[in-house]
């Protein structure tokens, strides 16, 4: 039987990580699917960690595995470090601030299975499925991120509608490979993951998604990760 395994990065995730656990836990059982949750915490000073410990109470250490590290080291290396404990087959990586909905997790799974796919993405903002969309977001927001996605759609060509999505399924061999061959850390990551997948020639499904803006903190995403996108499409383009 395949096993799930769902890497989620946190910080300062306190008031929104039972909301995401629960919601997972019932997606996995409502589809009789084996699972583990993987939190890797940057050391959250907001008690993330400690309301990890009593959700490991409630669904069981062997459900909820929590690998916290010193500090924050960045969204690529909380993937790497969170897959070092995964025991399943599959890997699952979503934001824990509820902007991606587990109740999207079976029509990846079931799109992976129909076409065997190594990796099935969540779209925003596909133009030939319906669906998708971004909810939470001022005009400006949305236009800085349409321009953004459309600017690395234009010059890498990675053959997906949604190139910075950080909602994905990935065969477990498949991530380890990708992983290792990286160079990005933040949140240029995801897109040299897919653009890294596109070039080996590997299979990739998407799936439209409602991503929905946090619940519960601040947006992670500061004036530098701006800049850093733009660098990291010219070096992707440059290198890959």
């Amino acid at each position: 039987m395949d096993k799930y395994s769902v890497i989620l990065p946190t910080f300062n995730e306190r008031k929104n990580l039972p909301i995401i656990i629960y919601l997972i836990a019932q997606t996995m059982m409502h589809s009789n699917l084996d699972w583990e949750v993987i939190i890797v915490d940057d050391n959250s000073p907001d008690g993330t960690q400690e309301v990890s410990r009593q959700l490991q109470g409630v669904y069981g250490a062997d459900r909820i595995v929590l690998k916290p590290r010193p500090g924050k080291l960045g969204l690529g290396t909380a993937y790497i470090h969170g897959l070092r404990f995964c025991s399943g087959n599959f890997i699952i990586i979503m934001d824990a601030d509820f902007s991606h909905h587990p109740k999207f997790i079976p029509a990846f799974i079931k799109l992976q299975q129909q076409h065997n796919h190594d990796i099935v993405t969540g779209t925003r903002y596909s133009t030939t499925q319906s669906g998708g969309g971004v909810y939470g977001w001022d005009l400006t927001r949305k236009l800085i991120s349409r321009g953004a996605n459309f600017l690395a759609l234009t010059v890498l060509q990675p053959g997906v509608s949604d190139v910075t999505g950080s909602f994905r399924l990935y065969k477990k061999h498949v991530l380890e490979h990708l992983i290792t061959t990286c160079e990005s850390k933040g949140y240029v990551f995801q897109m040299e993951m897919i653009v890294r997948a596109k070039a080996s020639k590997l299979s990739i499904g998407e799936v439209p998604i409602t991503f929905v803006d946090r619940l519960y903190g601040d947006s992670k995403l500061g004036g530098s990760e701006v800049i850093n996108y733009a660098s990291g499409v010219w070096k992707l383009f440059s290198c890959i």
